[in-house]
């Protein structure tokens, strides 16, 4: 099974990295490293998961694919 797809960008505004997960609404994290914010991010990932299936919410496939990644 393909993974979910991971953005890390850097926030001015809250002087860290955000990691978010596209495909999983609202699942995001922060972390002061690139690095940081991914292990936050995998974290979140678990919990995302977990709670949608402990309430029998629909688990979304990965979908999303970056723009660069589509050309071809």
């Amino acid at each position: 099974m393909k993974d979910y797809h991971i953005n890390i960008f850097y926030s001015e505004e809250d002087e860290g990295y955000i990691a978010d997960i596209p495909d999983l609404t609202h699942c995001s994290a922060f972390g002061s490293t690139p690095e940081k914010a991914l292990r936050e991010a995998l974290k979140a990932k678990e919990v995302w998961l977990a709670a949608a299936r402990a309430n029998g919410k629909p688990i979304p496939i990965p979908y999303f694919r970056p723009l660069i990644y589509q050309v071809g």
